[in-house]
Formats: C-alpha cells, structure tokens, sequence
C-alpha cells in the first residue's frame, strides 16, 4: 500500500513538474486581497429538535436541559426546576457561519451546525432559532432551518458502523442577516493590495505590471502590501478596482521547497528541487519473535501434572543494502524515480529526503506540516 502512495505521488509530481515548467500570467486578484474585503466569523449556541432519539443524554450534558428551560421561559412556559427532564430527541449544538464583506440586511448565509454534547446523529433535525454573534458579541444574524446531514451511524447489540460525520450538519441559506459590520475599502482614495504569499519578487512584479497598463499608480511598499493610488470619487473605485484586478502578473518561480505531512506520510516536492551527486544504500533489518506455547502432558499413572511449557523462536533477516547512485536531477520526476528505484516506501522517502539535506545534496528548504 505503501509503495502504491509512493508511485502515485509520483505522476501527480510529473503532471504538476508539466504544468509548472513554464512561467504563466496571472491576473492580480489571484495574488492579492483588497484591504479591508474580509469576512467575519459568527458563531452561536443553539438546540435541534426533532431527534429521532439519537440527541443528548441530558444525565450526562446539563446545559442542555438548561438551555430547554431558559428556551421555554422565553415562549412563556414555566418548568419544574425539580423535574427530570430527559429529551432525546434535543441536542446542544453550535452554529457558525462566515459573513461575507458588503452583504446588506435580509441576505441568507449558510451556517454549519456541530453537535456539542453527547448527541449520536442531527439527522432529520430541526435548529431552533440561534443568535449569532461577532468578535464584539453583536448579534449579526439569526439561523433557523431543517438540517442536511451527509453521515448516518447504524448499531445494534452487537456492533455498529458509521459513515462520515453524521454529528455535522449544513442549513444552506439558513442564517439570515440582522446587522452588518462596518466595511470600506480605499477610504482615503488608496487602494492596498494584501499579497497571500509574501514575496520581494511578486511584490515588484504587481506593482510594475499595474504602473505599466495603467500608469505610475503603485507603489511596492513591503514585500506584502501594494499601494495603489486610486480615483478621488468614491462612485469610481468600484470600476477602478475591477480593473485593476484583471492586470495580468508574471510571478516568480517558486522557493524550492520540500512540504512533508507528517501524519498521512504525504510528500509534496516544488518545481524546482533539485538533487546534486550523491550515494543512497538503502536496507532493512528485520527480527521476527514467535511464540508458540506447547502443552506438556505426563505419562498416565505419573502423577504429573499438565503444564504449558513456552517455545519461543526468534528469527533475524537482514535484506542486502540497495546502493543507488544519485547524479545532479534536473526535474521532479527524476528525484522520485531514483528513490523508486531502491523501493522506498512514503516513510522512507521523507527519511531519505531529511538525510540528503542533511548532507547538503537536496537543493532545497524542507517544511513539515
């Protein structure tokens, strides 16, 4: 299984070698983000009904018969403070949503609801309706709505399955907005572009593409902000920023850069990684222990007793070491065929890769994740 992660990562390296090989323009709005046209995040504690027993076990959650009681108080209902209350059919859930720049009130977002407690399933759930605040503890929207729940879990007594999430759900269009925060862009007239990957080089390279379609307007400040001089009429900045936008960008080449995820084994190598001469021996010892217990029984009339007697056998196998010689490798798809060629599995090519940087033949920055 291993080996077959290793030879897929391979061609998707190939395919993104291609594709990166030679430098393409780009249009501004892929490099950037305009200074102030940003979301915010909301997020809310509710309750879904409607549970078809599969919602909190309130012995074991208590702040969801307290979120029953002050919901019912609210709608005029007075409970038993001494009641057992135990409805499965009602889980703690919180609701969050991202509110996007320039909505207006009345709008729909969608909203993601996440059991809380010790819920099993929301399927064929209904949230009630749910505050949902900012940083600043406004209420910015209301959600409500039936939920989509893409898993499901099944059991019985003597087993049970589970197919993805089905504690998350979705409500599409099911907060609708109440306030909106204050947004502006280009307030004194100066438009900032936000690079997402800082760079020297992009930096420049935005500036001079903007100066030279629209004239000396931009100005590379740092290596992740552009400044651009923007019309004095405010009605003219939606039509400037358009255009300014779809200025097409040269960006340069990539840092060579080798990205590793350490959890899944996943290896990701940049365009231009490199490897200079180098030998690789490439082994593995391996020690097998079995044990197999036997059982020693007397004779008859011995007056002996039955006892397990233990056997052990221990075995070691070392594989004769893969010796590879690794000459200067001008593309992706070569560092990942030599390594190929001594059987390397994922695990063992992150390991290779740390060992080659360590003696200075990787050409490249290594990153873990």
């Amino acid at each position: 299984m291993a080996r077959r992660l290793v030879l897929a990562a391979f061609w998707v390296l190939v395919a993104c070698a291609a594709g990166l090989s030679g430098a393409r323009a780009e249009r501004v709005r892929d490099l950037v983000q305009v200074d102030g046209v940003r979301e915010n995040q909301l997020i809310g504690y509710g309750l879904v009904a409607g549970l078809a027993g599969t919602g909190d076990q309130t012995t074991q959650v208590p702040y969801s018969v307290q979120a029953i009681r002050n919901m019912m108080r609210q709608l005029g209902v007075t409970l038993d403070p001494n009641a057992f209350i135990q409805p499965t059919a009602v889980a703690a859930v919180m609701v969050t949503a991202d509110l996007p720049a320039f909505m207006d009130v009345g709008q729909k977002i969608d909203v993601t609801v996440s059991a809380l407690g010790n819920a099993k399933s929301l399927r064929g759930g209904v949230l009630l309706m749910t505050e949902l605040r900012g940083a600043d503890g406004q209420v910015y929207a209301v959600a409500q709505g039936s939920l989509l729940v893409a898993g499901y879990e099944a059991s019985g007594q003597g087993g049970s399955t589970t197919v993805n999430i089905p504690t998350v759900a979705h409500v599409p269009r099911g907060a609708s907005i109440e306030r909106i925060p204050a947004a502006s862009f280009a307030p004194d007239g100066a438009v900032r572009l936000q690079l997402d990957h800082r760079s020297f080089g992009n930096s420049a390279r935005i500036a001079d593409a903007i100066n030279a379609r629209m004239g000396p307007i931009a100005t590379s400040t740092t290596p992740g902000e552009v400044v651009v001089r923007g019309p004095v009429v405010a009605g003219a900045r939606v039509r400037f920023i358009a255009d300014l936008l779809d200025v097409d960008v040269t960006p340069e080449n990539p840092n060579a850069e080798v990205v590793i995820e350490a959890q899944s084994g996943t290896v990701v190598l940049g365009q231009d990684v490199k490897i200079g001469p180098a030998a690789v021996a490439y082994g593995n010892l391996s020690v097998t222990v079995n044990e197999t217990p036997e059982v020693s029984q007397p004779a008859p009339f011995s007056r002996g007793r039955t006892q397990q007697v233990p056997r052990t056998q221990v075995q070691a196998s070392e594989k004769t070491a893969k010796i590879i010689e690794m000459r200067n490798a001008p593309r992706v798809s070569d560092i990942v065929r030599n390594l190929n060629a001594i059987g390397a599995t994922s695990s063992d090519l992150i390991a290779l890769l740390q060992a080659l940087h360590q003696a200075g033949a990787l050409h490249a920055r290594i990153k873990v994740i």
